[in-house]
């Protein structure tokens, strides 16, 4: 009889574990990571705000005497009094003025940089890419460096301290003009306006009853944007606005912060509570823009 000779057996098996195994220490490694750093990114953004909602509940001299991260007597009551009181309550004033600025400088620049933007990415005419080459270009100009220039064009159209001084630069923001190029090539099909032009639409037509609406969550993200940026705005205030009742609450914060070093008033606490006021309007936006970006998010899944 001949012994028939059995393969040896194969140790595939218990490489392919190893394998296995190193994924898994390698997935839950970089899982680590990952948590670790967003949680660190987390802290690091919410710490101000932390110090900021704790501040303004202090007095003032607990402002100065206790730990900066932790609560003391708490006084949120008659600081948003003295906010709201100070000066004949300007503060709310200069909310008003902010919100005005805000709201009307950046309907206009949305309107305006979305109709830019949808007219390069939908119509070929000569020229088309330089324009585009202008726009990018303009990213590089420091706004600073434009203060001169516009001071003297203000003064000329006697537009120094009043209100359009803040509100008609902010209809023109070349970045916005950029997002709303890119976002109506991914978001308009041509095909869609060709066959509107067959049934008879006219141009502006389909802009505002096509376009416009399927351009809503990149307006959204433009007005948002928009609208911080008018929100914080402090340059422009500072050298074009004279008058202390048309100041932006940005501006006014500021003022009050200097009180303190040309005359012996202290106004800190009024300024920190005076911040965490200013930033309701923000969440309030960010909240209400939600659902545009839920609805842009399922619209691009289904598609």
């Amino acid at each position: 009889m001949t012994a028939t000779l059995e393969p040896p057996a194969t140790r595939e098996p218990a490489v392919r574990r190893r394998v296995v195994s190193g994924r898994v220490r390698h997935a839950r490694r970089t899982r680590i990571l990952v948590v670790a750093g967003l949680t660190f990114f987390v802290v690091y953004s919410l710490a101000p705000l932390w110090w900021l909602i704790v501040a303004a509940t202090k007095s003032q001299s607990d402002l100065y005497t206790t730990g900066g991260l932790s609560f003391a007597r708490f006084n949120l009551g008659e600081n948003l009094h003295n906010l709201f009181s100070y000066q004949d309550g300007i503060f709310l004033r200069w909310m008003w003025n902010t919100v005005f600025y805000g709201t009307v400088g950046t309907l206009g620049m949305t309107l305006i940089c979305v109709a830019c933007g949808y007219g390069l990415a939908m119509y070929e005419f000569k020229g088309r890419g330089f324009l585009m080459g202008c726009v990018i270009g303009s990213f590089l100009i420091p706004g600073a460096l434009l203060t001169i220039p516009s001071f003297l064009l203000y003064s000329d159209l006697k537009l120094i301290d009043s209100p359009a001084a803040i509100i008609v630069p902010g209809f023109f923001n070349a970045f916005s003009v950029y997002l709303a190029k890119v976002y109506a090539e991914g978001a308009i099909p041509p095909e869609l306006l060709e066959a509107a032009r067959i049934d008879g639409a006219g141009e502006y037509r389909i802009f505002f009853q096509i376009g416009a609406r399927l351009m809503s969550t990149g307006a959204a993200t433009i007005f948002l944007l928009g609208f911080v940026g008018a929100w914080n705005n402090f340059f422009g205030p500072l050298i074009f606005l004279r008058s202390q009742e048309k100041w932006t609450v940005m501006l006014g914060l500021y003022s009050w912060l200097k009180v303190k070093t040309d005359t012996s008033t202290d106004l800190t606490g009024m300024v920190v509570t005076g911040s965490i006021i200013s930033l309701i309007p923000m969440v309030i936006l960010m909240v209400s823009l939600q659902r545009y970006w839920r609805s842009g998010i399922t619209l691009g899944s289904l598609k």
